[in-house]
């Protein structure tokens, strides 16, 4: 059997946390390219926020990145994106061809479960939610991910 390390232990709350802020700022780049065209515009055209599917799914990413970013509702936000990534993977890639490396879909799946475990695991220690929600736990009431639990 494999012996924890006490450093890991202690550091892997942080590394949470890195993983959502690298991965939310990934995500807002996707949705500013298509929406702000910036970085670089996708095809050199920008889409209006409200079209579909581009222009929603552009806006999800930007949006809902930036809350991952700075970890602010971050398990409905990392939800949100993780179900967008899977339509993304279905409706774009996956018709082209079965295997992932041929249809050019495997980021999406990847951003599909980074999202989804931090839909599950949360922002972590450095986070906004962890700021604003972790008074109210102080105070006796639970924050609303724990208080939607204790209600079922």
């Amino acid at each position: 059997m494999i012996k924890s390390c006490a450093l890991c232990e202690r550091v892997s709350p942080y590394f949470l946390s890195l993983l959502r802020v690298v991965i939310g700022g990934l995500m807002m780049q996707h949705g500013g390219q298509k929406i702000l065209g910036y970085p670089s515009p996708e095809r050199h055209i920008v889409f209006s926020p409200f079209s579909w599917p581009i222009g929603i799914a552009g806006t999800l990413e930007l949006v809902c990145g930036a809350l991952v970013l700075v970890g602010l509702f971050t398990r409905i936000a990392a939800f949100i994106l993780s179900g967008e990534m899977a339509v993304a993977y279905f409706m774009v890639h996956a018709g082209r061809a079965l295997w992932p490396i041929h249809n050019g879909g495997e980021l999406a799946i990847i951003f599909s479960f980074v999202f989804l475990y931090l839909a599950v695991a949360g922002a972590g220690p450095v986070s906004l939610d962890r700021l604003f929600f972790q008074r109210s736990a102080e105070a006796g009431e639970a924050p609303p991910e724990e208080a939607e639990t204790e209600a079922q």
